[in-house]
């Protein structure tokens, strides 16, 4: 039975199971590759780099724990923790959020944003190199609509809560 008490297949058709074995291996090696740049180049965990990345493009800089975590697709708590991590290297501050005194806000600090700054390069230039080289460029567009297609339906059907609308990343 499926999550939500269907009746399902117990295995994934041929075609679905060679999708998605591609996907899961491109996904693994990739985070791998991204984290061991990002940590050599940066002393940045791919992590780090999530949370910097979503506040440097936030307004003011700043979210609040549950908008931020909803953005890169964590739990709260997974967040928090995190962020106690970040704020203690001086890359994050944590407080009470000034509209709402129960909620709590992250953000970046000026050595954040000089972090995430000086990493930025580094990182792009690796996404450029293994995954847009190894990419014929008339999948680009295909492979960008499917998977936002595929975002969208998890966004839609899964337990986090959806995040806010991000900004067009076609105007940074």
């Amino acid at each position: 039975m499926s999550r939500k008490g269907k009746p399902e297949g117990a295995w994934l058709r041929p075609n679905e199971l060679q999708a998605w074995l591609a996907y899961m291996r491109l996904q693994q090696r990739l985070g791998y590759e991204m984290n061991r740049q990002l940590q050599s180049d940066s002393e940045l965990s791919l992590a780090d780099y999530d949370v910097l990345n979503s506040l440097s493009a936030a307004p003011d800089q700043c979210l609040r724990v549950s908008a931020l975590a909803a953005q890169i697709g964590w739990e709260r708590s997974r967040l928090s923790h995190h962020a106690r991590r970040m704020e203690s290297r001086g890359l994050v501050q944590c407080g009470l959020a000034s509209q709402d005194r129960r909620a709590t806000e992250i953000t970046l600090t000026p050595e954040g944003r000089q972090a995430i700054v000086a990493a930025a390069p580094g990182h792009v230039d690796l996404v450029r190199q293994l995954f847009f080289a190894g990419l014929p460029a008339e999948l680009l567009a295909p492979l960008t609509d499917a998977l936002e297609a595929i975002y969208q339906h998890i966004v839609h059907h899964g337990t986090l809560p959806a995040p806010a609308p991000e900004p067009d990343v076609r105007r940074r």
